[in-house]
């Protein structure tokens, strides 16, 4: 019985070296394996290409194939095929605000970059897809723009490159050196309206820098006096429910009650139509001025 039981139990314990040793062999061969594959440089790297123009951002990754000897146009990259346009990975362009692209409007966003490669014209298109592997997954539906160029002799170029060239305010031009040739696209952004947009926000919003100093003022128990002047400067360049309610409870506190009720009164007429005044500060204005017409 004894050796019985001995047996089983020199089994479980040579099972259990088996399996350490297994895994310290596997760890030891992971570190040699990692030691083993350095990091070398890629036949065709990562590159990128930045651009502000006027206020949008413009960023373009590819991966940069080299000529390395080879005949690349209408052999390595066949004409009047879908080519992915760089190697590895799709090739994007990624954009912060809306923009042209070869005169057809297209959304602020990121989008994957195909050509297909003609003698006499090339067809440079975005695509919405940025997940397709080579052409892959392509699908025109998926397309924002497609646009025809002629492309051009330029002096020898080894790796592919794109470059944003002629940057102005108002515009820039995406091109695509590789070998003997250039492919150019023109991109506009209308950076007037943008401009303009901004401009109006910003002035729509000047109210704002006094309000809350004057609110900041009233809730700390600060000088009110001082308050009451940032909270008129604020209506006079915008009047709104917020600085109304504020000078009513500034107001309130200096004791001028007939004041204080006139301005909280014309907070509930410009919160009328205002979402947070009518789901939050509705109840608490109309009990704030019945308490005040109490004390009058």
């Amino acid at each position: 019985m004894r050796r019985q039981l001995w047996i089983p139990a020199v089994r479980a314990n040579v099972a259990t070296f088996a399996t350490a040793l297994g895994i310290v062999l596997l760890s030891a061969m992971s570190q040699v394996f990692a030691q083993a594959t350095p990091e070398l440089p890629q036949p065709s790297p990562k590159a990128r290409v930045e651009q502000r123009v006027g206020l949008t951002d413009f960023v373009l990754d590819y991966s940069s194939p080299g000529v390395k000897g080879r005949k690349i146009w209408g052999d390595l990259v066949p004409l009047d095929q879908l080519w992915r346009t760089g190697a590895n990975a799709p090739t994007t362009l990624k954009a912060s605000r809306d923009f042209t692209f070869g005169g057809t409007a297209v959304p602020a966003g990121t989008y994957s970059v195909f050509t297909i490669p003609g003698k006499k014209i090339w067809t440079v298109i975005l695509n919405t897809n940025l997940k397709v592997a080579a052409t892959q997954g392509y699908e025109a539906k998926d397309d924002v723009a497609r646009v025809s160029v002629k492309p051009e002799s330029a002096p020898f170029r080894e790796r592919l490159a794109f470059e944003f060239a002629d940057t102005t305010d108002d515009g820039t031009r995406l091109d695509l050196d590789w070998e003997k040739l250039r492919v150019s696209v023109p991109i506009t952004v209308d950076t007037t309206a943008q401009a303009r947009t901004n401009i109006d926000k910003a002035l729509d919003d000047a109210w704002r820098p006094h309000f809350n100093s004057a609110r900041w003022i009233l809730d700390n128990n600060g000088d009110l006096t001082q308050a009451l002047g940032y909270i008129d400067t604020s209506i006079g360049i915008k009047p709104t429910w917020w600085n109304n309610w504020v000078k009513a409870q500034i107001l309130a506190k200096q004791g001028h009650t007939a004041e204080a009720i006139a301005a909280a009164e014309q907070a509930q007429v410009l919160g009328s139509s205002d979402q947070i005044f009518q789901g939050i500060f509705k109840d608490q204005v109309a009990k704030a001025i019945a308490e005040w017409k109490k004390k009058s």
